[in-house]
């Protein structure tokens, strides 16, 4: 390869059918283009690349498909609230297989920056505030596009991003600055990168975001010494949307070419759509800033990709295949984890499931209860609305001519102020048995650069709650959201809250079956739902403090008498306005089952290092129906070098139990799960006293205490 050449390789484009790009191809000074989704024009570039290129070397082609590309998905978040990860693999492998059949081979998923403000927009991408749970839920994700065979024509590559640190972002504003500690930054931002690099990702996405100071694409302290000396990292590295041309607007470099050498030499691969290596890098190279080894090392990491999708065994002078999507199995599939992603909140007075044969008619209002397109969404490029099913249109299947359904949209869309749309919806609550309001966020209120500082139901949702609540009807409400919301003044107005986050193409025969009972929410948090906006962050997985917030210290502003001496209040680690409990907790989620926890037993009280620890509960379904679980562990290091998170969630396991029935639910905890970094960032197990819980969320008394000693 001539220089040239191997700089092409290094250069990710915009795709499009214009004569200039084919022109580049056809000199083989590009490597890879991104957004071209026209099959024809693929195919024509494709053929370009391997036939009249030089070289013949194939194109990457990539795009995002974040949650689907036709059949579209729950938002991640939603995804990582099923804790299934078999059902997520087989939802990434759709999503997959449904890309590549049109030439794509490439996309940027999974998003596994642990996420811990849902004020910040791309929550919505992510699987939440835990380590553990992203780790495991990035890894199906993997799985899922990648296969065990890349070369197997429905498989295409997965990018672990953003690394890392990205979720961070101050203010959850986004593209904004990281500060995290080196030994916050191993303990919980780092785990589900490594996972995905132990999991053979193809390649990684280095962040935009600046951490600690340093750009993420110009650190090569991330890049090179932790990912490729101490996790031996072979493949692909590729920057962010232009992050290498933005480190001059950053602060950190003065020219372009000193943007381009930085990121080089930090060890970004390939740049995507800026073009800062194709500018400069012969310049850099001629003047002894870097080497063609240098530049060859990064070639051949590329090349590597492109032979193991198996590209150079194509054949791209055949017409490409008649793409098919939309497959009842696959739609089946979405259906299944919009189903298991729903999260049931409340349910006060068993509202739900309703009852068809006790109702004459049900009032369904709102903006989002017959929105195809906001169902879908954040970044959702490719999914086309019309084939959506909504809730209102699958409440009517179901429920036929059995009864009446009334629907009002209430509002103008989610953000709307106005009330001329008030009085019907009312009108119609009055005249009916229930009430289904379905309100939430459009999908354009969440994603990239999509950040809210005010958590509240947009626009005047509120109002058009308290209005109906004042019919006296029982209310179901409904909720689509790409993050949490501080629901808190409205969970008095309401009976029954189900959050559905952006559900995805099949999220309304989801909800109508959860809403009728024909299946039970089982849905868990992946995130924490706060009270009020001013106690993010609060996640569970915090640190005890020297002060802690207790129940018999707390007492609201409200309640402090006049003059109160300074040190009257406990001092403790709360706010004086609001309680110091989330609104609800990290696992938590409610079914139509009853699951009593019982029996909580481990086989020894003290383990070795070699040694493994048996656990076992019995739970058990004291309700009606029957239901699915997600039974959780989580652990507590009572002393460490460094201070230890209050708890911290190990495993999981999804499991059905029919009502009446009991299970026994075992558990296997090796030491290696208990290992973290210490205070010279070295990953160790440290002999000491720990807790263990077993239950269905992360509040939970039934405890046990065992000891690890050293060997």
């Amino acid at each position: 390869m001539n220089l040239q050449e191997k700089i092409g390789q290094l250069s990710q484009v915009m795709g499009n059918d214009s004569q200039q790009l084919a022109e580049d191809v056809a000199k083989g000074i590009v490597g890879s283009v991104i957004n071209e989704v026209d099959p024809k024009t693929i195919l024509k570039l494709q053929r370009i690349a391997s036939q009249k290129s030089r070289l013949g070397i194939p194109l990457l082609v990539g795009r995002d498909v974040i949650h689907g590309f036709k059949t579209i998905f729950p938002i991640p978040l939603g995804q990582a609230a099923s804790w299934d990860p078999e059902l997520i693999k087989l939802a990434a492998g759709i999503a997959g297989s449904e890309a590549a059949s049109i030439g794509i081979n490439w996309t940027f998923a999974p998003m596994i920056d642990i996420s811990r403000d849902p004020r910040w927009g791309r929550i919505a991408e992510s699987f939440g505030e835990d380590p553990v749970l992203s780790s495991v839920m990035g890894v199906s994700m993997i799985k899922g596009f990648q296969g065990e065979n890349l070369k197997k024509s429905n498989y295409i590559a997965a990018c672990a991003k953003h690394f890392v640190g990205y979720g961070a972002s101050e203010s959850g504003r986004d593209y904004c600055t990281t500060n995290i500690p080196e030994n916050e930054l191993r303990n919980i931002y780092l785990p589900p990168f490594k996972a995905a690099a132990d999991a053979g990702v193809a390649s990684f996405m280095s962040s935009f975001s600046d951490l600690d100071g340093l750009p993420a694409s110009g650190n090569k302290w991330l890049l090179d010494t932790i990912l490729r000396k101490e996790w031996q990292y072979p493949g692909l590295v590729v920057s962010d949307w232009e992050s290498i041309a933005q480190l001059q607007i950053h602060g950190l470099t003065a020219t372009p070419q000193e943007s381009a050498f930085t990121a080089f030499d930090a060890g970004v691969d390939m740049e995507m759509v800026s073009h800062t290596y194709r500018d400069h890098l012969t310049t850099l190279l001629n003047a002894g800033k870097i080497t063609e080894q240098d530049i060859d090392s990064k070639v051949l990491r590329i090349l590597d990709l492109k032979e193991k999708l198996g590209l150079f065994e194509v054949d791209f002078t055949a017409d490409a295949n008649q793409p098919v999507f939309y497959a009842n199995k696959d739609l089946e599939i979405a259906k299944q984890l919009a189903l298991k992603s729903c999260v049931l909140l409340q349910n006060n007075n068993q509202t739900l499931p309703l009852h068809p044969d006790q109702l004459n008619s049900i009032a369904v209002i709102g903006p989002l209860a017959n929105d195809g397109y906001e169902q879908l969404g954040t970044w959702i490029f490719d999914g086309e609305a019309e084939y959506s099913v909504t809730l209102l249109n699958a409440l009517r299947r179901d429920l036929g001519d059995a009864v009446e359904i009334k629907f009002a949209k209430g509002m103008t869309n989610t953000r709307s102020y106005g009330t001329d749309l008030f009085a019907e919806s009312i009108r119609l609550a009055e005249q009916s048995d229930v009430v289904i309001l379905c309100l939430g966020e459009e999908s354009i209120l969440s994603g990239e650069a999509h950040s809210r500082a005010e958590l509240n139901l947009p626009g005047n949702q509120q109002l058009l709650i308290e209005e109906i609540a004042a019919t006296g009807k029982s209310i179901v409400l409904v909720i689509m959201a790409g993050r949490p919301l501080t629901l808190e003044p409205i969970v008095d107005k309401v009976d029954s809250i189900l959050f559905a986050w952006h559900p995805g193409t099949m999220g309304g025969p989801a909800i109508s079956e959860l809403l009728l009972g024909v299946s039970s929410p089982s849905g868990k948090l992946p995130v924490t739902f706060p009270r009020k906006v001013g106690q993010i962050p609060i996640y569970y997985n915090q640190k005890h403090t020297g002060k802690p917030s207790t129940e018999s210290q707390f007492i609201h502003m409200d309640n402090i008498p006049e003059r109160s001496p300074q040190t009257s209040l406990g001092m403790a680690a709360t706010h004086l306005d609001t309680h110091f409990s989330p609104l609800y907790e990290f696992g938590f989620g409610l079914s139509y089952g009853r699951f009593e926890y019982s029996n909580l037993t481990l086989d020894k009280k003290s383990l070795d290092r070699g040694e493994k620890l048996h656990i076992k509960i019995t739970v058990k379904n004291t309700g009606k129906y029957n239901a699915e679980e997600v039974v959780q562990l989580y652990i507590r290091d009572l002393v460490g070098s460094v201070t230890r998170p209050v708890k911290e969630l190990k495993q999981f396991k999804r499991i059905c139990i029919n009502a009446g029935s009991s299970q026994v639910v075992e558990f296997e905890l090796a030491p290696t799960e208990l290992a973290f970094y210490n205070r010279n960032m070295e990953l160790t197990n440290e002999a000491g006293k720990f807790h263990l819980w077993v239950s269905g969320s992360s509040s939970s008394e039934l405890m046990a205490e065992f000891e690890l000693t050293h060997d």
